[in-house]
């Protein structure tokens, strides 16, 4: 009787207590048991999908594919007729049949595809287990780190939606635009081919096949983002060629503070999609001497810049002989080109000197610190497209901003100075644009699958006050001959298809590898110089001295933008 007692507690704990959450592993038995006498094959997963500023799809494919259900095997059906029409020999088709335990589409991972034609008629014959269906297959998705990353665990989504009952199958968004928009995203259910078996695997209603599709027809929705997929394409095989291994590029359009394209490295591990998954675009870094930048514009505006001034660039920022670099003695805009730290130790002491804030103060009217993506009420809400995004600083909380040691090495962008290459390139199109300051896009619009737009996202200027059209004006000049100039360090553009300007960095990180010393390494600028259409931000992160210079990244990025450009012209 206990045995029986024991046995009918476990029957009862079953079919009726934990028939959605079984054991420690939370099994959903109501699940597994539709799962074992049915047969499935997925047509779309119904989360939405993303697409390029252009309409292709990223990260996806839609197949018009041949599927075929393992029933076949078991019964005589016009396999010639079929293997005809489809264009491939009957022999092949009867054998991936016969191999099939299944429903699977022919050809597996690299499927055949179909003509509009060729599928007309093989659903004309109206052959039971045989389908000639579009079909969404994943691929390997581009700026994996900006669109993100899916997740099936059931603690976020019991924190993402405590009051929704979603399947164990459905996944929510953990990072990325999949995070930023999940409730545009999340699936309305899956498009699915569904056969039911018995425990043999034979049909078990006959050998109907069911086409089971989401009730409401405006989904999946797609989510156009401001990605060029031609331009992103290029960024990924110029990140690769020059292998990054920590670090990446990014490219706003100037006219938009659209993003075009966005690598980040390292890659996202497939195994665990955790280790890879932050966007280092987003991630604040020690950006060296491309801070000169911000110094240079409070000097214009103090006026600190008087005619003839000049700077004994053969000294270090703490007086003694540099001897690694003996530039003479230059000007201002000398200065900046062959970027000499002295120069930008003296000014940052002098302005620390008027007004302890003013290099924040011009942080903020660059936008180098604070936030640059989009960000706004949508239906109420408040959302901001950028997940993650890091702020970046001039100053840590407490730091005697009126030392003169700590503004010198501030003023040359070493100290506390952390900056987003996001930020900095939008620091880059708002100086290109004449001091306007724009929140950064990643996407345009969401649209329902008929094309109606479900959301606009317009573009924004930033709130904070920015430069004047004047100090932009002269940091364009100077930004352009860090390129023209003979001991420019950016002298590795000149003769580029398009005109560039820019402002090189290498930062000193504090750590060390096989007993040398870490560096960042960054080249930020815009092109063309005199229509302006492109800010880029290329950056290698924690390389040694050495080695893993970023020039010929940025250099060939501006080489690849110039011939996609023609290429649509033409």
């Amino acid at each position: 009787m206990i045995l029986l007692f024991a046995l009918l507690g476990r029957l009862v704990q079953i079919q009726l207590v934990s028939t959605e959450s079984f054991t420690d592993h939370h099994i959903n038995l109501i699940q597994s048991s539709v799962n074992q006498r049915t047969q499935v094959l997925s047509v779309d997963s119904g989360r939405g999908k993303f697409f390029d500023r252009n309409g292709e799809p990223l990260g996806h494919e839609e197949v018009p594919a041949l599927v075929l259900f393992p029933f076949l095997k078991g019964m005589p059906w016009p396999s010639k007729t079929v293997a005809e029409a489809a264009g491939i020999s009957e022999r092949d088709l009867l054998s991936a049949v016969e191999k099939a335990e299944k429903p699977f589409t022919y050809g597996g991972k690299t499927p055949l595809y179909l003509t509009e034609a060729q599928m007309d008629e093989i659903n004309s014959l109206k052959i039971p287990g045989v389908f000639a269906i579009s079909q969404s297959v994943a691929k390997k998705m581009p700026a994996e780190q900006l669109i993100g990353t899916l997740t099936k665990w059931e603690n976020r989504k019991k924190q993402l939606y405590p009051d929704q009952k979603l399947s164990p199958e459905a996944q929510v968004g953990n990072t990325g635009l999949q995070a930023s928009f999940d409730e545009f995203l999340l699936s309305e259910g899956e498009s699915k081919l569904v056969y039911h078996v018995d425990g043999m695997g034979g049909p078990l209603f006959g050998i109907d096949v069911k086409y089971v599709e989401p009730a409401n027809p405006l989904y999946p929705v797609r989510v156009v983002t401001t990605l060029d997929a031609g331009l992103q394409a290029a960024a990924e095989q110029l990140a690769d060629k020059y292998q990054i291994q920590n670090g990446g590029l990014i490219l706003l359009d100037i006219a938009t503070s659209e993003i075009r394209a966005l690598v980040s490295r390292p890659s996202i591990d497939k195994k665990n999609p955790n280790v890879g998954s932050e966007n280092k675009m987003f991630s604040q870094a020690k950006i060296g001497s491309v801070f000169k930048t911000v110094v240079a514009a409070a000097a214009i505006d103090y006026q600190l810049i008087k005619p003839g001034r000049l700077f004994d660039c053969n000294l270090t920022i703490n007086g003694t002989p540099d001897v690694k670099r003996k530039l003479g003695t230059l000007d201002f805009e000398e200065s900046f080109a062959q970027s000499c730290n002295r120069t930008f130790g003296d000014l940052a002491i002098q302005l620390a000197g008027i007004n302890p804030d003013i290099l924040d103060n011009y942080a903020r009217k660059l936008h180098i610190t604070g936030q640059s993506g989009w960000q706004g009420q949508i239906f109420h809400t408040e959302l901001k497209q950028l997940f993650k995004e890091e702020s970046g600083k001039v100053w840590e909380n407490g730091t005697d901003k009126k030392d003169k040691r700590l503004a010198a090495h501030t003023g040359i962008g070493q100290q506390d100075v952390q900056v987003t290459p996001l930020a900095a390139a939008n620091m880059m199109a708002t100086i290109a644009r004449g001091g306007e300051s724009m929140m950064v896009k990643a996407v345009n619009k969401i649209t329902f699958k008929n094309g109606s737009t479900v959301v606009d996202f317009p573009e924004q200027t930033l709130e904070s006050e920015s430069i004047s059209p004047y100090t932009a004006m002269k940091l364009q000049t100077m930004l352009r001959r860090v390129v023209t100039d003979e001991k420019g360090t950016g002298r590795f553009l000149q003769g580029m298809p398009y005109e560039a300007a820019g402002k090189s960095g290498t930062a000193q990180t504090g750590k060390m590898r096989d007993g040398k010393e870490l560096y960042n390494k960054w080249f930020a600028g815009y092109f063309p110089y005199k229509n302006p259409k492109y800010a880029l931000v290329a950056v290698n992160l924690e390389v040694p001295e050495e080695s893993g210079g970023i020039n010929p990244l940025f250099q060939e990025m501006v080489r690849e933008a110039y011939r996609l450009d023609q290429n649509k012209n033409d």
